[in-house]
């Protein structure tokens, strides 16, 4: 649950949601209301052909209104998409002479395959009890 305390501990932390539109749809949201807050929804990756979205930092950048918050956590599925993006938006921060911490919420969203190849019930954030909801 360190994702959630660091969003809910830090004001200006940001939580980004890499995952497709139809994910969001169908599998649920991450839900920071509690803490005041909205996941920034912006797709690292485009369906069909789950190709790289070529506005993904200009979008990121829109969203944060051109603000640099300290940490920014980043989260798909399952830990790979977001581990990318968290990668390179650090860099972009970087190459700007911004510190801003990028981190990548490792297990996802709906974490692991379990023993009967199902994601959303041994890991990730739905499973560790973290608020989500489904539009």
């Amino acid at each position: 649950m360190l994702a959630w305390e660091m969003l809910r501990d830090h004001e200006d932390s940001v939580l980004v949601d890499v995952r497709t539109q139809a994910e969001w749809s169908f599998v649920g949201l991450p839900d920071l209301s509690e803490l005041g807050k909205q996941p920034l929804l912006i797709q690292w990756m485009t369906l069909p052909a789950m190709q790289p979205n070529p506005d993904f930092l200009d979008g990121l950048v829109n969203q944060l209104d051109g603000a640099a918050p300290s940490r920014i956590f980043f989260l798909c599925r399952s830990g790979a998409r977001s581990m990318a993006a968290a990668s390179l938006t650090a860099e972009a921060f970087a190459a700007q002479g911004k510190t801003v911490e990028c981190v990548n919420i490792a297990e996802g969203f709906e974490g692991d395959l379990n023993e009967n190849r199902h994601r959303g019930a041994s890991n990730g954030w739905k499973a560790r009890g973290l608020a989500w909801r489904q539009s």
